[in-house]
Formats: C-alpha cells, sequence, structure tokens
C-alpha cells in the first residue's frame, strides 16, 4: 500500500516512511500516545504555489501581502516558517498577535480582523503600526476618538470589513456573507452603502476595504462574487471622493479543501484566475492585495498519528478505540458530515496495516459516546497496538486543542527527507522510514503543565474564603 503526497509536493518520500520513521524514533511514547506530523517542504511548495498563482494572474511580484491566517495553527515555528517563505500573518486576537510577533512577523506584515476588538487591542495595533479592519460602525467610532487630535496620519493601515451579503455555502457555520452574519458592515442593508461612501469621505485615512465569504463548503464563484463587490465599492468610494484613496483590497481567504483524496483542488491558480475575470481590475496595479488563507496552505501537508489502545465488538460493529479524537479533530468529531477524514491504517511498527477490508468504527478517548472520527469504515483489521493516521489535518486539528477530559496536547513534529539536508542513506539496506527527520514544533504537554494550567497554583484559595 503507499500513499501519494499532494501533487505539489515535490519530493519522493511515501507517508508510510514518514509513519515508519515517527514509530521508530520515539514520537509517540507510551505517556504520548498522539502526535501532529507537518511536512515542512509540503508546506513550502504551498506558500510557493500561492504567491505563483497571483502573480501569473497578473499582480505584480511582491505587490500581495499574503497573510497567513494564524487561526488555523497556532503554532510560533509554523509561523515563522511561513515568515521565512514571505507570507505575513492574519490575527483576530492578542494571543494571535502575540504568536505572529514571537515568531518574527514584522508589524508590517500583520492583519487585524477580530470583530472584538478592545480599546487596548486597537491602542496596540496603532502603537506597532499593525493593519486594522474596523468590523462595524461602532469600532469606526472608537478608532475616530483614538485618533483624535493625533498628530498626522496613523502609522496602521486602517479599512473597514464589509459584508458582501452573496450568500452562504454548505456549511452554515463557515459562511460569513449571509444576510444576517456578525462579521462587517452589512453591504446591502438599508442605507449602508451610502453610509460608507461618506465614511471615507470624512476620513482620509481609510484606505483600505476588506470582505471574505467563507470558507469550507464555500464554491469559488461565491466567494469570487464576494471580492468583485468588495472592489466595486472601492471603485465607487474612490470616484465619490475624486481621489485614490482606497488603495488597498483585504480580499482574505477561504479557499476548500479537498478532502476526500490527495488531489489538491481547487488551486490557488484557479481561483486567481477566476478573481481577475469576475473583477478585471483586481490585478492591473491601482490596487495592493491582502490575502488570508489558511487551512488551504496546511490541511494536505499534516497528518495526526494515534495508537490503537483497544479494540472490541458491539452490536456486530468492530471498534478500534485510539488516542485521537474530539481533542485533536473536534469538528470532524461534532460535525462528521460537513468534515469527513480519510483514516489510513498501520501496524505497530508504522508499516502500512495489509488485509482485506472489515467495516469498522474508529473511536476517540474522549468520554463521550459522539467522540468518533470515522464509522463503518472499511479498513484492514485494526488491532490493539497498531496505528491510525488522519489526513489532511496540518490545519486546524493538532494546532487547536479541544481539552476535553484535561487530555493533554499533543507533540507536534515537522519532518523532511534527511536528503533535502545532504543526510541521505545509501545502498539499499536501510529500513523504510531512515530517511526522515524530525523537528519539534511544540513538545507534547506534560501532566505537571496540564495542572499548572489548571490552577495548580491555587488549589487551596477557595477554601480559604470564608
Amino acid at each position: 500500500m503507499r500513499f501519494l503526497r499532494p501533487v505539489w509536493w515535490s519530493g519522493s518520500m511515501s507517508l508510510a516512511a514518514v509513519v515508519r520513521a515517527a514509530v521508530r524514533q520515539g514520537l509517540l511514547p507510551a505517556w504520548s500516545p498522539v502526535a501532529g506530523l507537518l511536512d515542512v517542504q509540503g508546506v513550502r511548495a504551498a506558500a510557493t504555489a500561492l504567491r505563483e498563482a497571483f502573480e501569473e494572474a497578473g499582480a505584480a511580484p511582491g505587490a500581495t501581502l499574503h497573510a497567513f491566517a494564524v487561526k488555523a495553527a497556532s503554532l510560533v515555528p509554523v509561523l515563522r516558517l511561513l515568515a521565512g517563505e514571505g507570507l505575513g500573518a492574519e490575527v483576530a486576537s492578542p494571543g494571535e498577535l502575540a504568536l505572529a510577533r514571537a515568531a518574527g512577523v514584522p508589524p508590517e506584515r500583520i492583519v487585524l480582523d477580530s470583530p472584538v476588538k478592545t480599546t487596548a487591542e486597537l491602542r496596540e495595533a496603532l502603537a506597532l503600526g499593525v493593519a486594522v479592519n474596523a468590523d462595524s460602525r461602532e469600532e469606526l467610532a472608537r478608532l475616530d476618538g483614538m485618533l483624535r487630535g493625533a498628530a498626522g496620519p496613523p502609522r496602521s493601515p486602517l479599512g473597514i470589513r464589509v459584508n458582501p451579503q452573496v450568500g452562504g455555502g454548505r456549511i452554515g457555520a463557515l459562511s460569513t456573507a449571509t444576510d444576517t452574519s456578525k462579521f462587517g458592515v452589512a453591504l446591502r442593508d438599508e442605507g449602508a452603502r451610502a453610509w460608507l461612501l461618506r465614511a471615507f469621505a470624512e476620513r482620509p485615512w481609510l484606505t483600505r476595504l476588506h470582505a471574505h465569504v467563507g470558507s469550507q463548503g464555500c464554491p469559488l464563484e461565491l466567494m469570487a462574487a464576494g471580492v468583485r463587490a468588495a472592489y466595486e465599492l472601492a471603485e465607487e468610494v474612490n470616484r465619490t471622493v475624486g481621489r485614490r484613496q482606497v488603495t488597498t483590497l483585504d480580499i482574505g481567504g477561504g479557499l476548500p479543501v479537498n478532502f476526500a483524496s490527495d488531489d489538491v483542488t481547487p488551486t490557488f491558480r484557479a481561483y486567481a484566475r477566476l478573481l481577475a475575470e469576475a473583477a478585471p481590475g483586481l490585478f492591473d496595479g491601482r490596487y495592493g492585495l491582502v490575502t488570508e488563507f489558511g487551512r488551504s496552505l496546511l490541511a494536505k501537508s499534516g497528518l495526526v498519528l494515534a495508537r490503537v489502545e483497544y479494540t472490541k465488538t458491539a452490536g456486530g460493529r468492530r471498534i478500534a478505540v485510539t488516542h485521537a479524537g474530539a481533542q485533536v479533530a473536534t469538528r470532524t468529531v461534532f460535525a462528521p458530515a460537513s468534515w469527513p477524514l480519510r483514516v489510513a491504517a498501520f501496524d505497530a511498527l508504522g508499516r502500512p496495516k495489509t488485509g482485506p477490508p472489515v467495516h469498522q468504527d474508529v473511536a476517540g478517548p474522549c468520554c463521550f459516546a459522539g467522540d468518533v472520527v470515522a464509522v463503518d469504515r472499511p479498513l484492514p483489521l485494526l488491532e490493539a497496538g497498531d496505528h491510525v493516521a488522519l489526513l489532511d489535518t496540518g490545519a486546524y486539528y493538532f494546532s487547536n486543542h479541544f481539552a476535553y477530559n484535561s487530555l493533554p496536547r499533543p507533540g507536534v513534529y515537522g519532518y523532511v527527507a534527511a536528503e533535502e539536508q545532504g543526510d541521505a542513506h545509501e545502498g539499499g539496506d536501510a529500513e523504510e522510514g531512515d530517511g526522515v527527520r524530525f523537528a519539534t514544533v511544540r513538545a507534547p504537554q506534560t501532566l505537571d503543565e496540564l495542572v499548572a494550567e489548571s490552577g495548580g497554583a491555587h488549589a487551596a484559595d477557595l477554601g480559604a474564603l470564608r
């Protein structure tokens, strides 16, 4: 059995070799039997594919800030890797801003988009020169107060997020351009367009427009319609004020990911070409562009690897109980129809399992009945000590931990083929997996760390209250 890498990945290393190496090198010790693995070369190749796609569509080299959506992988080494590939960071909280800064992302390559920015957050962003997209009329009024009396224009590029209200995709929770979405200024509401034109006319320091339609489950045509609405509004603003005031369009991210196979579809190239058709002036050099892709940059380059602890049969159904459940695959467990994952089976040594497929459930460790990542899935018969790999999980899954049952956060490791570092094995006697090297992204959380995080230092404080 051989597992193909995404088509943008140029190496020859198989998934089997990676899993074999992870097991051989002890990345799943007895005390931490689940881990996230991230293909470093795959991430680099995805970043290159994104840059090249927009340049092929007509964007001048370096004219687009591709700001990675930090929520998709809130891990400092990953953000630093992406920064080294020329990407910035899109942040939506003080924590994400702190992570981006810790990764060395320059403030001028950071965009703050949260819908609930506090005064303190806004002050920090303005002091640093971080770009800010105001999410509401009230937030814009707050910025007015903070900028009133300031000497000169703000350091930060400032804009307004609009909701183009073009509709939703098949996953309602991820559709941000519906009529009643909580995000942005609702563009088609009565009086909204006139208010936006006045807002720009009265504030020469407003130079950006931002729109984001949604992500997984949103067709490309819907996403392009949202971008076109923002582009048309920018054109109208500039005509109304009689100058090129809006100079940058932040078109969000949201490119969906194919979770059904190794094929990378849709591609950044296909989306960029569609944008060029939907809004021909987008790439003619009059506007700077900002993108905010997340899942599409990392999903295909990651997997969750976990040990099978027990197997059993219930009601005639075979069940493999593993250490990967809702704590790492939260969306899949709670919304399996929207977030199905492929599962690959390996033996205790990390070798691909063989044998006829047997329909079985793959369950997680959490103490509720719905903690199942795959139902009635045909796989080689899983046994205690085997391993399962949840594929396409490089974004969100192992970086956004759900602390149900106080399960510790798993370790996360990046990997490359050793030959990429000049350490290729010679001859034909090497074990499969020997040519893989790992680096720690996040060490597994220890129980002492978990206790400390859960208030261990204050254990007696409540009892002292009388």
